[in-house]
């Protein structure tokens, strides 16, 4: 299949999930390149509040994009909603890697089977979808990749238990045991998720990247490092760190920090994600396959939390490093993000610009502090310990 290296354009845009933090600001932005968008979203009250249970729709979603209130498992309503629309990004899933440990059916059945509804109407029903770009999630990997002085690049697995309860928390490398230091993560490393909400990103992706393949339809999987920013869910103790953290702190409790929070991640701003889903859209070099989307520079959980504190004007020890561990839990994941880079992407906000604008919009919310309860929830059932 012959790849065209010129930009294409596209009218009609179905974004599922496009209610929530990531789908609301690629709303905006595709509204404001004058395509004709289509939202469809669940509503789920964690990660919209309870009152979105009687159907009302966040007041920062564009009232020019057209909404459809589904699930991506309700085959007639999703059928609807793909009536003319010539891209489709996919972005409705359950989110959470904790949570996702004890309701499993519950995730696979959003996430994989919701996938499978979507690409089961594209194979077998008439439609005009030409572009498929699916949020597929940094997790998928696993552990990310290391360096041994040694053996070289190496490909870590999860920490052993034994070394994780004596509280021996950096990586050693898996050939020698010697400890091996983190690289950026190309897309290259083989995947290795460690809780059922990464195995269902793996599935989402390769599911839509073979589905795709097989029928002309050019699809895109983007593996979203972490990704903060205004809407971010602050009362979902399931959400990101930055969001976590920070509706803690609205609440006047102090951030919770597992391990020893020296474990690195790597930051991307909503508007850099955004860029992202854009460009991948309209260019062809990297369709067919799973590419990056993060900055390259690593932080440090501890280096969150003591920004966030600073941007309260508290104390910037004032943060509970517990020494526990969570099943699944990685030590360091940051990316390569060359191959979008291919395309133009060029993240273009720091961590320290982004937060100031990420607390100004905190500041202006109701946060439930809901983190106790669901770190209790893991205590009780082993997989924080």
């Amino acid at each position: 299949m012959s790849v065209s290296t010129s930009a294409r354009t596209f009218q009609n845009i179905l974004v599922t999930g496009g209610a929530g933090f990531i789908g609301s600001h690629l709303v905006d932005a595709l509204l404001e390149r004058g395509h004709q968008v289509r939202v469809y979203d669940s509503l789920e009250p964690q990660v919209h509040g309870p009152s979105r249970e009687q159907g009302e729709w966040p007041a920062y979603l564009s009232s020019e994009a057209e909404r459809i209130p589904g699930d991506v498992r309700d085959r007639e309503a999703l059928r609807r909603a793909l009536q003319g629309v010539e891209v489709v990004f996919h972005l409705a899933a359950r989110v959470g890697v904790g949570q996702s440990m004890y309701e499993i059916e519950s995730y696979v059945d959003a996430n994989v089977c919701g996938t499978a509804v979507l690409l089961d109407l594209l194979a077998n029903e008439p439609h005009h979808v030409r572009k498929l770009i699916v949020a597929s999630s940094m997790s998928a990997y696993g552990e990310g990749k290391y360096e041994c002085a040694r053996c070289g690049v190496v490909y870590p697995q999860l920490r052993p238990e034994e070394q994780l309860r004596a509280r021996d928390w950096e990586m050693r490398c898996p050939r020698c045991g010697e400890p091996a230091a983190p690289l950026p993560t190309d897309e290259a490393k083989p995947l290795f998720p460690t809780s059922v909400y990464a195995i269902t990103k793996r599935d989402q992706e390769e599911m839509c990247l073979r589905v795709g393949q097989a029928y002309g339809i050019a699809t895109v999987a983007l593996r979203l490092f972490n990704v903060y920013g205004p809407r971010q869910a602050l009362s979902n103790p399931y959400t990101g760190v930055v969001a976590i953290f920070a509706g803690r702190l609205l609440n006047g409790k102090p951030p919770v920090i597992f391990e020893d929070g020296l474990q690195q991640r790597d930051f991307v701003h909503i508007s850099d994600v955004v860029q992202a889903f854009l460009v991948t859209m309209e260019r062809a070099e990297v369709d067919y396959q799973a590419v990056n989307v993060g900055t390259g520079r690593p932080i440090t959980i501890c280096q969150v939390a003591e920004a966030l504190l600073d941007h309260f004007q508290l104390p910037v020890s004032n943060f509970q490093i517990t020494h526990q561990f969570r099943a699944g839990d990685v030590r360091h994941c940051f990316a390569d993000a060359a191959g979008i880079g291919q395309l133009g992407y060029l993240p273009r906000v720091t961590f320290s610009e982004g937060l100031v604008e990420t607390v100004e919009w905190v500041r202006t919310q109701v946060a439930h502090d809901r983190f106790d309860a669901a770190r209790g929830e893991l205590e009780r059932r082993g997989l924080a310990v």
